[in-house]
């Protein structure tokens, strides 16, 4: 029951791992996100841009001068992908490492006001594992059947679904030893505060001792 449960929230996961946004930035923003990956996972992020036009006041598709910078960071801070793009196209890297993967996106242009705009609108549509494949494509290119395409997508849901679970107990494996590392500095530093607190009380003591030996009160 506990095996069906968790491959049912890996499997909404799996459907979620393709989604779509828009943003907006500025001549010199840059915007970031985060995307929890598993190792050895393709990721392909789709992208179009539009800028502001004053005059309509709406968004018209960007001029071929201004293009994409994306920079792609793996959970170690290592540069997986640095690369200037156009105004409309795709960017694909495949994960080495699981863990938090940072997603930067920013224009290789600082001078919109000679296009009358000062603000652009980014799609952007990122797929995540066997979500990344082109099925049609594949169908094509190794001439398979319906069922034998159908069997490929099958093995590579299976495949996911193995790389979402290790991803899981790789995470779960961080988390305990964060939290055996946290108990054992709590466990350490209640310790020192109880040593402290009797070599107080011990000096406190002693001080009070010679005091009242002094006043020859005692």
């Amino acid at each position: 029951m506990e095996l069906l449960k968790s491959t049912l929230i890996l499997l909404l996961a799996l459907i979620s791992a393709s989604h779509c946004l828009y943003f907006h930035i500025g001549e010199t923003e840059k915007k970031c996100f985060i995307e929890e990956i598993p190792d050895e996972t393709m990721v392909i992020g789709n992208y179009k841009t539009q800028l502001y036009d004053k005059k309509t006041n709406t968004f018209m598709p960007s001029s071929p001068g201004i293009g994409m910078h994306v920079e792609i960071k793996g959970p170690d801070d290592d540069v997986i992908l640095s690369k200037m793009y156009s105004s409309e196209g795709r960017f694909t890297f495949t994960s080495h490492t699981p863990g938090e993967h940072l997603i930067c996106i920013y224009s290789n242009s600082t001078s919109w006001a000679m296009f009358g705009s000062n603000k652009m609108r980014v799609h952007l549509d990122i797929e995540v594992g066997e979500h990344a494949n082109d099925y049609r494509e594949i169908q094509e290119k190794d001439k398979l059947t319906e069922l034998q395409l159908r069997v490929r997508q099958l093995l590579d849901q299976v495949e996911q679904i193995q790389k979402e679970q290790n991803y899981q107990r790789y995470r779960e494996e961080r988390f305990r030893h964060t939290s055996e590392s946290t108990n054992q500095r709590v466990l350490w530093w209640s310790i020192a505060q109880t040593a402290i607190l009797l070599l107080t009380g011990f000096w406190q003591m002693r001080h009070l001792k010679g005091f009242f030996e002094a006043k020859k009160l005692v």
